[in-house]
């Protein structure tokens, strides 16, 4: 019996993680005391969903009428309706631990068990934020490219190498420029035959934008990986991939964020493949004398 309850919980959980994956994908455009509210939605969900406007306004430092703003902001018609998502999100769950912080003496072992929670928590808030629709869209918009060129500033930069090498193993001709001043250049020489993958976790990044809005300039399509929709990167591209990851200042977030983005990768190479097997088989011959690199 115990074991039937604790998997309950566990699905519970896992309903409520991509609920609020969803709810983390619209916070792109937020006003200062609504940013508040959410960031308690997201940290400690139980609590909201059990409390008054005026208990967490208090807890949030806002007022009463901005949590209600706040609500309407990520498509409620106000605070009740919230609620009631997310009662149903919780489904029988009787706990959902908010993110726990890490402080200068934690130990090792809780360094790793915050960093796997980080993980997990993105890539459960990914199943509930990304959109289908536009993850088709996006393999479509490769499928027939002649080219693409995949860009990341800072971290975002690892993405976008993955995106690169993946792309590239299934025949894909990919270009991966790091340089900033390389990628403006080629980017305006780009046409719309060519494609753009911008990689940007806050989609605020300038030398990501201004990137992607030379692609946008040149004619290409622009597909976006990034956390959020509202976002200046999100709003510029044609097609946006959305991993609704949590916001960076939080501890352990940036790691997250960087697992839901390579699972997107992953996913947009493996459905390539199977849309297009020739182009896989005459990559594959391609490389059939080099060393194995999986």
């Amino acid at each position: 019996m115990m074991r039937n309850n604790c998997n309950e919980i566990s699905d519970s959980e896992g309903r409520l993680g991509q609920w609020l994956g969803g709810i983390q994908a619209r916070t792109g455009n937020l006003a200062a005391s609504e940013e508040k509210v959410i960031a308690l939605l997201l940290t400690d969900p139980l609590f909201v969903g059990t409390s008054t406007t005026a208990q967490v306004a208090a807890r949030a430092g806002v007022s009463a009428p901005s949590v209600i703003r706040a609500a309407r902001a990520i498509g409620f018609s106000g605070f009740t309706e919230l609620k009631i998502e997310i009662a149903r999100a919780r489904g029988t769950a009787e706990f959902f631990a908010p993110s726990e912080t890490l402080t200068a003496d934690a130990t090792t072992t809780t360094v790793l068990e915050t960093s796997i929670r980080a993980g997990t928590d993105a890539l459960t808030a990914l199943s509930g934020a990304v959109d289908i629709t536009a993850l088709d869209k996006a393999v479509a918009s490769i499928q027939g490219a002649r080219q693409v060129i995949a860009f990341g500033a800072g971290p975002s930069a690892t993405v976008a190498a993955d995106a690169v090498f993946r792309l590239r193993a299934l025949g894909v001709t990919t270009i991966s420029i790091p340089d900033y001043l390389s990628a403006m250049i080629a980017t305006r020489l780009l046409g719309p035959d060519d494609v753009v993958i911008a990689v940007s976790s806050t989609g605020r990044t300038p030398t990501t934008l201004a990137v992607a809005d030379a692609a946008a300039a040149a004619g290409a399509s622009l597909i976006a990986v990034t956390n959020q929709y509202g976002t200046p990167l999100a709003a510029l591209a044609d097609i946006a991939l959305v991993v609704g990851g949590a916001p960076l200042p939080a501890q352990m977030a940036a790691a997250g964020s960087r697992l839901a983005q390579l699972v997107v990768i992953d996913a947009l190479a493996a459905a390539l493949a199977l849309r297009d097997p020739e182009r896989s088989r005459r990559a594959e011959r391609a490389g059939i004398d080099l060393p194995d690199l999986a």
